[in-house]
């Protein structure tokens, strides 16, 4: 996608390629915004089962690893599923059309209207659940949605659009409220495509995100992940290692909101780091740290080599032969900085995990600070605790906007069915991260309402009800 540096010039093909593709998902679009509320969360069901179907959920997650090259097809099975079914569960009994609140005292009435055509542009790492989950959200609302997919998994996006035709079908739905570019996708289209459309939605690269927000047209894009984690001296190293481990590997760490660096208290680094690698993690010697970063980031950026690759592929880019080293689940190295010149202090995108040692509380969130004034800032921090005043810290002081409290954190922050967030793939970062929302994405991001404001009696205060204080205090 763009960047603000670069200007796309929309030829007339582009143009007219994606006015057509609005117009059929228009037309779609105004008859679907009459659909009883039944009518709206069936269609929102049938493209839930067109990607938890077990035979297509298998079909998208094989079909995502062969073409992208990234992520691993068992736990794509499991996030295509466990997603949609989280969602699906935040939606059952949600309204989203017609009175959704009233208020009789203020006499405020409140309804739900469609945004119109969502534009999505979603990523190569999740190919098939982002679009799925942003496909249900905007049919929840009475939308049409047209993809932008990435090139590498066009082919996934394909396949899942073919599933999800096929089921509106079934229930009667116009099969054009689901559409997408056509291939190749070029940044014309794409940038295009968020010209017309009456809602951008952004999942990927801060590129594509900050094209989104620059496109004219009303944006929900999404920041840079970097997560880290404080292990605090209360920790169970055990409990945290084991959850830090599972979602650190987990597709191969394509997921925004993996574990990158964990910054240990002193008092258990030597506890946390046996843990660790009683979980399958193996530090790195510092001569095979230098190796791997030379590899991993050459020129100062991450390398597409290592994205999302198991550790046998980053070991053999990176000529490292130890065979503790290629058998492991994840590659831990040790840093004490942050910033551009400590490369693994940002997000890495693959099985390997930093470690920070703190001499106290203060000094890790220092620390945590650093990592996130370099990169992450906005998006969210974990913590394994019994302090709660170190979380409260967390909360009130971190620039973040969500502190995950001993949990796995890729399975945590995108919703989980132990925690109260909306199960999404795409985290609002706030104004922290560049964001206009802070929030996990959610259908009611896809909604206008519009407010019938009646007459009420009147309430108006005195200036002594509002000054009296002040002027007792300071005079007028």
């Amino acid at each position: 996608m763009t960047t603000h540096a670069e200007t796309v010039t929309i030829g007339t093909a582009a143009k007219q390629t994606v006015a057509e593709l609005i117009r059929r998902a228009r037309t779609a679009q105004k008859i679907y915004a009459r659909y009883t509320q039944e009518q709206l969360d069936e269609a929102a069901t049938a493209v839930g089962w067109a990607i938890m179907n077990p035979a297509h959920n298998k079909a998208l997650a094989e079909l995502a690893v062969k073409d992208t090259g990234l992520g691993v097809v068992a736990d794509k099975i499991a996030k295509n599923h466990r997603k949609t079914l989280g969602l699906l569960r935040d939606l059952k009994g949600a309204k989203s059309t017609g009175i959704i609140a009233d208020y009789p005292e203020r006499g405020v009435t409140e309804i739900a209207r469609p945004v119109g055509v969502v534009a999505a542009v979603v990523p190569s790492t999740n190919p098939a659940a982002t679009p799925a989950n942003n496909i249900i959200n905007a049919l929840k609302c009475g939308n049409a949605v047209i993809l932008s997919p990435s090139p590498r998994g066009y082919s996934t996006s394909t396949l899942l659009l073919t599933y999800i035709h096929a089921e509106l079908e079934r229930v009667g739905a116009p099969a054009d409220l689901v559409l997408q570019l056509p291939a190749p996708v070029t940044r014309e289209l794409t940038a295009e495509l968020m010209k017309q459309a009456d809602l951008v939605v952004v999942t990927g690269s801060q590129n594509n995100v900050r094209a989104g927000y620059s496109s004219g047209t009303p944006a929900l894009g999404v920041g840079t992940g970097n997560v880290a984690v404080i292990v605090d001296a209360s920790a169970d190293c055990a409990d945290a290692a084991r959850k830090i481990m599972a979602s650190k590997v987990f597709d191969n760490a394509t997921s925004c909101s993996s574990e990158n660096s964990i910054i240990v208290h002193g008092r258990i680094y030597d506890r946390m780091l046996a843990a660790l690698t009683k979980e399958g993690g193996i530090l790195l010697t510092a001569s095979e740290k230098e190796t791997l970063q030379k590899a991993m980031f050459p020129g100062g950026k991450l390398s597409p080599a290592v994205t999302a690759q198991p550790v046998k592929k980053i070991c053999a880019a990176a000529g490292l032969v130890r065979a503790e080293l290629v058998n492991a689940k994840c590659l831990m190295v040790e840093e004490t900085g942050a910033g551009r010149e400590f490369p693994f202090s940002g997000e890495k995108l693959s099985p390997v995990l930093t470690l920070y040692r703190a001499r106290d509380f203060d000094h890790a969130f220092d620390t945590l600070r650093a990592i996130y004034d370099h990169q992450g800032d906005g998006h969210s921090c974990g913590i394994y605790t019994e302090d709660e005043a170190h979380i409260r810290r967390l909360a009130h002081d971190m620039t973040v906007s969500r502190v995950i409290v001993k949990q796995a954190h890729a399975f945590a922050t995108g919703g989980s069915f132990d925690n109260g967030l909306p199960f999404s793939l795409s985290m609002g970062c706030g104004t922290w991260g560049g964001n206009s929302f802070s929030d996990n994405l959610n259908y009611r991001h896809f909604l206008n309402i519009t407010r019938i404001v009646r007459i009420i009696p009147e309430n108006k205060p005195s200036e002594e009800d509002l000054f009296g204080r002040f002027w007792k205090k300071y005079g007028k």
